[in-house]
């Protein structure tokens, strides 16, 4: 297959791509190597496509919503580890530390918030 370099005017990240006999992405690279050298824009269709997107905006959407998720999941799992004593909060680094720290207080003042009955009220 011959090497295909995409020139463009504006300066756009860039994924080395490799494809397998259908012509199908199959991994990005980002420095060029052994089967790997054909150059696309991070926005190319094609490589949105093999991120799971529709479009650059659609994976960009995919990436920020996979990365919340995973952030929930690594605080519930340091909660977890505090909780059974195998993890002080003191063991992290101080900036680890204030961060998880903001998060447990937005999420409980977020929490607070949308309670519309106070501890008494019945409906």
């Amino acid at each position: 297959m011959a090497t295909i370099r995409h020139r463009h005017s504006t300066h756009r990240p860039m994924s080395f791509v490799q494809r397998n006999a259908e012509g199908c992405i199959v991994a990005l690279f980002a420095d060029a190597g052994p089967g790997h050298s054909e150059e696309l824009p991070a926005d190319h269709p094609e490589v949105a496509a093999f991120l799971g997107g529709r479009g650059a905006a659609d994976g960009a959407v995919t990436f920020t919503a996979l990365d919340a998720d995973l952030i929930r999941v690594i605080e519930d799992v340091v909660d977890v580890l505090i909780d059974r004593g195998l993890l002080r909060l003191t063991d992290l680094p101080p900036d680890a530390q204030r961060k998880l720290l903001a998060r447990k207080g937005a999420r409980e003042r977020l929490r607070n918030g949308l309670n519309l009955l106070g501890k008494h009220d019945v409906i």
